[in-house]
Parts: structure tokens; sequence; C-alpha cells
């Protein structure tokens, strides 16, 4: 945590990921330990370690932002992992596009996409 700011499990803006690794994530000048969602109303923790267990509820977030969100990169650690149709469903009828890779490929199209001035949300899941 940098300068006494306080990290409570949601940050407000949208922040470029300075880097990912060690369980973790760095971004607005502080670290968290876990994983994240890139939202458009900021960033915020997201209670997900194994993209095995992932259902359509974890993406309620996400959902409920859909309509400033063109692009969701969803970063599934250090292995791609797919979707299940349950989840591609709920996230397409959205109107979102997806795209599925590891996490540190998602972090960094993540950050190309945000520097675009582009409409993208990320879902990623930390790794070690």
């Amino acid at each position: 945590m940098a300068e006494g700011r306080r990290y409570d499990g949601f940050v407000p803006g949208r922040y470029k990921l300075d880097a990912y690794g060690n369980g973790g994530f760095r971004f607005a000048e502080m670290s968290h330990r876990g994983s994240i969602l890139t939202l458009p109303s900021g960033i915020k923790a997201w209670d997900v370690t194994d993209p095995d267990q992932l259902t359509a509820s974890h993406f309620a977030p996400v959902i409920a932002e859909a309509a400033d969100i063109e692009i969701l990169l969803i970063g599934t650690g250090l292995d791609m992992v797919p979707l299940s149709p349950a989840i591609r469903d709920a996230l397409s009828t959205a109107g979102m596009k997806i795209e599925v890779m590891q996490t540190g490929a998602a972090a960094r199209t993540y950050n190309v996409l945000l520097a675009e001035d582009r409409h993208v949300a990320a879902a990623l899941i930390a790794v070690g």
C-alpha cells in the first residue's frame, strides 16, 4: 500500500496493471493478493482461485456493468481453461465479446486495450 492509501477490496477508476504474479497484482500504487475484476467502475477483489470452479454467478459484477463493456478478458491462471457453456451464454447474452487466455496474456492485453481507450474489462485469476 502506498502513501497511506487504504485498499478495502475496491478502488474506483480505471488503472493499468503494473505487475502480476506472486499471487496477486499491482495497480494504482498499491498491491493486492488474490484475483481481481477490472471493471468500468474500478478494480475489485474477486474471490476466485480455481478456473475449474467458475460459475456464472462469479461474473455477476461484470454482468451488472455489461452496458459499459465491449470486451471481457478472462485470465484463467497459468493455463488457458475453457469456460463452461453456461458462463459463455450468460456473458454473451449480456452483450460482451469474451476472450479467454492465460492470466499474464490477459493482463498485458488489458493494458494495451485500456491505453487505446477501449471499453475493456478483465476477470483475472491470480498466479503464483
